[in-house]
């Protein structure tokens, strides 16, 4: 019986990895510390490849989704719904962790979100985790 999807074998010449795929991420650069972006000469800095991700990876988790029009609805996360919320502390980190792995995962620059721990101090949640990025490894706390 012939197969309803064939399958057809493509050589490895033809065959792009993901990081050949992909243009060079690029992100103007942030001060972490102050909020704020960084200027040279009055000029916006711009980052490539794994800092500007580590920029993208911040912003993106900082910024909640579907508030501000400049951003697409794809960018941001969710995580304000979890405040005051009154499901059971498993399943709040349990959704935590999925809104994370949303934000971050929208981009295809990310592999892959792992080793994610959360754990809550009063009303505060602590969130660590590896982003899998196609530059490397991002070690991220929120």
């Amino acid at each position: 019986m012939n197969e309803v999807f064939p399958l057809v074998d493509i050589p490895p010449e033809l065959m792009l990895s993901s990081r050949e795929e992909l243009p060079m991420f690029r992100e103007y650069a942030w001060d972490f510390k102050n909020d704020e972006f960084v200027l040279k000469d009055g000029q916006l800095v711009l980052l490539e490849g794994q800092e500007a991700l580590r920029v993208w990876i911040y912003k993106a988790l900082r910024t909640e989704r579907y508030r501000y029009m400049a951003y697409s609805w794809d960018y941001g996360n969710e995580m304000e719904q979890l405040i005051g919320s009154t499901l059971s502390q498993a399943v709040q980190h349990s959704e935590a962790e999925r809104y994370i792995r949303e934000t971050l995962l929208a981009l295809p620059y990310i592999r892959e979100i792992r080793d994610v721990e959360v754990s809550s101090e009063r009303d505060q949640f602590k969130i660590e985790f590896t982003v899998e990025t196609v530059y490397g490894e991002v070690k991220t706390r929120v």
